[in-house]
């Protein structure tokens, strides 16, 4: 590939995902003129393809796609191992949408319609954080945590885990077959706990366990102490 365009080469690289082809046709317009590289994919296939072949700055990323879902081409690009920066665009604006996007490893969210100026801005944010931030990544067992998108995969599969799940689960893989105590747990889990219920972290226990089952890992409670993760012992 020649480099002789030098200005070129140094724009940050994007990949706009838009079915629509007069709004990503303004979209790459408008970014290009705002200093990015912009790339285009019109359908969930090919832009699965894309981010996980190539490299890109960052993702802009709309839900509504043919061929392949925006939640599925996000879901199967984090599952992958990529890790670049996805900002979900979208008219399907229901809180649903949004947290399930941002579970499966979103970055960002921004609705439809939007102001140039904030995706701009957004996406700077984005770049400034993703030069600065290594994605943390953990395994134990069947499971692989990636914190920077917030997501557990159990066998490449991502588990379906509250933010509250996830933090647990996060803490006590930093420590496996070690005891991590209550307290932590909670500082970790609950922050300041003001919303919170003295039992509250045995519940969260609770769910995280029943989802674990039959992945080859438990969860231990420790009378008067707290919580282990350990690989399940063969019976």
């Amino acid at each position: 590939m020649s480099m002789s365009n030098g200005t070129q080469a140094e724009k940050p690289r994007l990949l706009v995902v838009e079915d629509d082809p007069a709004l990503a046709q303004a979209l790459a317009l408008a970014l290009s003129r705002r200093g990015f590289h912009v790339s285009q994919s019109t359908n969930g296939r090919s832009a699965l393809d894309r981010a996980t072949h190539e490299e890109f700055a960052a993702i802009v990323l709309d839900l509504t796609l043919p061929e392949m879902d925006g939640l599925d081409v996000l879901r199967a690009v984090r599952a992958h191992g990529t890790t670049t920066p996805v900002i979900v665009l979208t008219a399907r604006g229901t809180v649903g949408d949004r947290v399930q996007g941002l579970r499966l490893g979103a970055d960002d969210y921004l609705p439809k319609p939007f102001d140039l100026d904030e995706l701009e801005a957004r996406l700077h944010a984005l770049l400034r954080r993703g030069g600065n931030v290594a994605s943390v990544r953990q395994h134990f067992g069947a499971l692989r945590v990636d914190e920077a998108a917030a997501v557990c995969y159990a066998n490449e599969q991502a588990l379906e885990l509250s933010a509250r799940e996830f933090a647990m689960l996060v803490t006590l893989i930093e420590k496996p077959a070690h005891a991590v105590t209550r307290e932590r747990l909670w500082e970790k889990v609950f922050g300041d706990g003001r919303d919170a219920q003295p039992d509250a972290i045995e519940v969260v226990a609770y769910r995280l366990r029943k989802k674990l089952t039959g992945l080859g890992v438990e969860l231990v409670a420790l009378r008067g102490v707290g919580y282990l993760i350990r690989e399940k012992r063969a019976v």
